[in-house]
């Protein structure tokens, strides 16, 4: 059950403020048609994060059991510091999907702007540590969804009122919270020294 519920917690909390989150927002306001724009989030994240879970798990067997936690800790303390870095859509981020509408627009502009993305990467590390790949992934696409589907839903009523930098400090935490859980295991599996 862990395998779904940190990812799911993680993802949410890292996606709140995310450039993601701010796409959704545009094209919520763009095309003022929920389902279809839920439903192309909902297929780009299911296709990004397995692929970035299928990467995760195919680098946790290349690595020992102490090598890939050192290699997490250092991820997650990585991904802790980006996460407090406010994201910004930019402004032609899916302008040339207009005439496609909302669900082609939504699924090609979410699987591309995921590329490289913080939860992305959240996911691959997330893939690494945990050893059910399709729990972790459900988990991620759960916290995309979770984070996404309100600023779908309620536009820019919900997004101008959430406190976002406290946000980006709580997922910051969690992420360090998690690099310290990796170090230590690593440590109990191979003590420095």
């Amino acid at each position: 059950m862990e395998s779904l519920a940190v990812p799911t917690l993680i993802v949410a909390l890292a996606e709140i403020g995310d450039k993601t989150q701010l796409l959704a927002l545009l094209l919520a306001a763009r095309y003022r048609r929920p389902w279809p724009i839920i439903a192309g989030i909902l297929v780009a994240t299911l296709a990004n994060h397995l692929a970035a879970g299928a990467f995760g798990t195919w680098v946790a067997g290349l690595f020992s059991a102490s090598q890939l936690g050192w290699l997490l800790a250092a991820s997650f303390a990585a991904v802790a510091l980006w996460t407090l870095v406010p994201d910004r859509l930019d402004d032609d981020e899916g302008s040339g999907l207009r005439r496609h509408g909302p669900f082609l627009a939504t699924l090609v502009a979410f699987f591309l702007a995921e590329m490289g993305d913080k939860t992305q990467v959240a996911t691959v590390m997330l893939a690494a540590q945990y050893p059910h790949f399709l729990l972790v992934v459900l988990g991620t696409t759960l916290g995309m969804l979770i984070a996404n589907v309100p600023v779908v839903l309620a536009g820019n009523f919900a997004a101008e009122r959430l406190p976002l930098t406290l946000i980006r400090r709580v997922a910051a935490c969690a992420f360090a919270a998690l690099a310290l859980y990796a170090g230590y295991q690593a440590l109990k599996l191979a003590p420095l020294g």
